[in-house]
């Protein structure tokens, strides 16, 4: 695997890092990553996977852009509302990084499709915004041996772990059961400012890099973030 010269100009000021380097940035090269869900969660992580140089990301979403997206999925812009997500976050992300290879999934993630679609990639960022799909991912991570970066948001409240590495707990070691969906609140319920969704993606995505970097990462632990205190606290579990 080599470098052509618009890589090695495109990624200078991370091949020069002790951190990353030549092996580094090989290693994001041949990385394959799948984001569920290309909202709020989803946007930044991709667009930062995307300028690291992830050689594959594939992009989980059936959804159509909206206007009341607009404010958090900074991915989008006025003239994709209407347009399919998925297809569109891989046209942008394409237009950042010719270099890399994006795999849309016009889908809707299930217990039918889950595994066929996960098994093709080395790590899994959920950005979904229900539990049921949380837990269909967890669940087949688990089963096909693919580490998981789990992030949730609600108001300024923001949650973040790594499942399923090297030999870590799941989210059913922190949360055994789904709870039902009428007990849950919802964004579009109690809304979100658009920055929360940002920072916490943005947190998954370097949580996701140091992964494939080979980094030192916390695990068996949820990382509660308070984005209105600007506090953090991490529980073990």
């Amino acid at each position: 695997m080599k470098f052509s010269f618009d890589e090695i100009s495109r990624y200078s000021r991370q091949l020069i890092q002790d951190d990353v380097g030549v092996d580094g940035q090989y290693r994001l090269k041949a990385a394959r990553v799948l984001v569920i869900g290309a909202g709020g969660l989803g946007s930044p992580s991709l667009l930062y996977l995307a300028g690291a140089g992830v050689g594959t990301i594939g992009i989980v979403d059936f959804d159509e852009v909206e206007i009341h997206n607009l404010h958090r999925q900074v991915l989008f812009n006025t003239s994709d509302i209407g347009k399919k997500k998925a297809i569109i976050a891989a046209e942008k992300l394409s237009a950042l990084n010719p270099n890399i290879k994006c795999l849309v999934f016009d889908e809707q993630l299930n217990e039918i499709n889950a595994a066929l679609i996960i098994s093709q990639f080395d790590l899994v960022l959920d950005g979904s915004d229900n539990f049921h799909t949380r837990y269909i991912v967890n669940d087949t991570c688990v089963l096909h041996s693919v580490p998981l970066v789990y992030g949730s948001i609600l108001n300024f409240q923001g949650q973040m772990a790594l499942f399923n590495y090297n030999g870590g707990k799941n989210l059913r070691h922190l949360y055994p059961e789904a709870p039902d969906a009428k007990d849950v609140p919802a964004c579009g319920e109690n809304g979100v400012l658009g920055i929360v969704p940002g920072m916490l993606g943005t947190m998954m995505c370097h949580l996701a890099l140091k992964v494939i970097l080979k980094h030192e990462v916390e695990m068996n632990s949820l990382l509660l973030a308070d984005f209105k205190k600007c506090s953090f606290q991490r529980i073990s579990f």
